[in-house]
């Protein structure tokens, strides 16, 4: 038994361990089907990769699945360069895993959670050893699961933060998001999820 305990700690990262059905793809690196964005005039497929972008009059956008989820593992890569605000949205009312500079606080605040609410980013959502893990302007593997009222974020193989609410607990569209006011550009690749 301590073997197969010390063989499990050291096995490589499995992205989706904690899922209970296997992944499947929700992007197809082609185009945008099983996705909806109107008027689209910040996302597009490139070489197998997801692209979001300001417009020239830098409105926001949100980019959504078609189908809806409650509990599920999803994960992403995900890079970009300078300073950006975007994320993963999720359930209903809306919840968020930021990525890059919130425009609020004005620092960055990546795989920290978003309300929108009076306390917009809860002491408790806050990420821990981003600096460390985070790649500037490299792929980063971000997983998000949601389970119940509990959400928990890993970036790279390590688990960075994880809040708990019992008001975000209505299945919703995966949402990626343009923030508007900034010119930007986020890119996802290899976006997957498995339903719990």
């Amino acid at each position: 038994m301590k073997t197969l305990a010390l063989a499990l700690l050291a096995a490589p990262f499995a992205p989706f361990a904690l899922a209970a059905a296997d992944p499947s793809p929700i992007f197809n690196g082609k185009d945008l089907s099983g996705w909806k964005c109107e008027p689209n005039l910040h996302w597009k497929a490139a070489g197998g990769v997801l692209v979001g972008q300001s417009d020239p009059d830098k409105k926001g956008s949100l980019l959504l699945t078609e189908k809806d989820y409650g509990d599920f593992t999803f994960e992403t890569e995900v890079r970009w360069a300078g300073e950006i605000d975007s994320g993963v949205l999720f359930r209903k009312p809306q919840l968020q895993v930021q990525f890059g500079v919130s425009r609020s606080l004005k620092k960055d605040m990546t795989c920290a959670f978003y309300t929108g609410g009076k306390d917009k980013y809860p002491e408790a959502g806050h990420a821990k050893g981003i600096d460390r893990l985070l790649k500037a302007g490299d792929w980063n593997t971000v997983r998000i699961r949601a389970k119940g009222t509990t959400f928990t974020v890993w970036l790279n193989g390590e688990k960075v933060s994880e809040f708990s609410d019992p008001k975000y607990t209505d299945p919703a569209p995966i949402g990626l998001q343009v923030h508007g006011g900034l010119d930007m550009k986020v890119e996802f690749r290899n976006i997957r999820i498995a339903a719990e």
